[in-house]
């Protein structure tokens, strides 16, 4: 059923939902959060640590969102679950008209440098009977602390910031909605879809339905094959296949494909206790911990993973000068200095203060 939380958010008033409401969606240089509530509250571009565009996980007003549910709940419930075997995240709706799902990923990108192409594919899909959604992108770039303008293009909007610009492309009518984001309003019927596509490009990444029907399902089918056809090099057979599989795919999420490197957690100032002070940014590479998280995927036969990252832990030991003593971690590309800053402009996660950037135990 639907959570106070939920209904909250569904009233128009942004609250947290608890961690485990969140399902992650990722292209093996950034991720996102994906909540039961169909909302993304998490979301750095290009890179784990770079600024956050949606970040309302850390402050449920400020922090920007992208959202998309029904419109009525009457005895709705909701619920996540992974297509088998990857990491395409789908929100399921059962109510009282009919059931709807929201599918999420983020197609692969396999560079072995750093890139600015990124994208979040979100398809709307009603299984039986119908449905009204509605959508919502607010984005709040370099956390929540750079303005915004908000553009209208054929088949969508762009948001563009001093550093950043995004497109944010639909099947459906989108209209800004004076808040420096955009809405959509609208139902489907049983099987069918509307489509949203959100990147860091111009170009409209939809021209018709039927096109975007295409687009939307061959890039599907190429995540699906990438993500199944790494987890076939797994050796474990054994009774505990899929919590092993969907293990093995969670880290795999937190390897930055550039450099081999893997983050402690893909996001930061998430708290010990809620309301405390230890809240730590962690979208870094500890070498213990990303050892062991190598050592883990080795042991199930993902070799590649475990030789780039031995690669890169060499690097670091190459760049010392003589006598100087390894740091603990390390940005995901070798970098040295990580310092850390508060954002006092935020108010935390369930109002758990501060909220840091950078981490000062680089220097410990």
């Amino acid at each position: 059923m639907v959570t106070q939380e939920q209904k909250q958010s569904i009233s128009g008033v942004r609250t947290y939902l608890p961690i485990e409401d969140y399902g992650i969606i990722g292209d093996l240089h950034t991720v996102a959060l994906v909540g039961k509530n169909g909302s993304i509250d998490w979301y750095c571009v290009p890179a784990f640590d770079a600024p956050s565009v949606f970040g309302a996980l850390l402050d449920a007003e400020k922090g920007g969102y992208f959202q998309i549910e029904p419109r009525d709940t009457s005895g709705e419930s909701r619920k996540q679950l992974y297509l088998p075997d990857t990491n395409i995240l789908v929100t399921r709706f059962l109510t009282e008209t009919g059931v709807g799902e929201v599918t999420d990923f983020m197609p692969i990108q396999q560079a072995t440098s750093p890139t600015d192409r990124h994208g979040i594919l979100r398809a709307v899909h009603v299984v039986t009977g119908s449905l009204s959604f509605e959508m919502t992108c607010r984005p709040a770039f370099n956390y929540a602390r750079d303005s915004h303008t908000v553009e209208p293009v054929e088949h969508g909007v762009v948001f563009r910031s001093p550093n950043l610009m995004l497109g944010l492309f639909s099947t459906v009518p989108l209209q800004a909605d004076g808040q420096g984001g955009a809405r959509a309003s609208f139902t489907l019927g049983e099987d069918e879809w509307a489509y949203f596509s959100l990147r860091s490009a111009e170009a409209p990444a939809v021209t018709t339905p039927e096109q975007a029907a295409v687009e939307f399902q061959k890039v599907l089918a190429d995540t699906k094959d990438y993500w199944r056809n790494w987890l076939k090099q797994c050796r474990y057979q054994g009774r505990w296949r899929e919590v092993v599989y969907r293990s093995a795919l969670a880290l795999k999420l937190l390897t930055y494909a550039p450099t081999g490197a893997v983050v402690a957690a893909a996001t930061t100032s998430l708290p010990e206790g809620i309301g405390g002070e230890r809240n730590w940014d962690y979208r870094f590479t500890w070498l213990r911990d990303a050892g062991l998280t190598l050592q883990s995927l080795s042991m199930l036969g993902f070799e590649h993973e475990a030789d780039a990252f031995t690669d890169w832990v060499l690097a670091r030991f190459l760049q010392l000068k003589p006598d100087q003593p390894i740091q603990p971690m390390f940005t995901i590309r070798g970098e040295t200095e990580l310092p850390e800053i508060l954002l006092d402009h935020l108010d935390g996660y369930r109002q758990s203060r501060p909220v840091r950037i950078g981490n000062g135990a680089a220097k410990q």
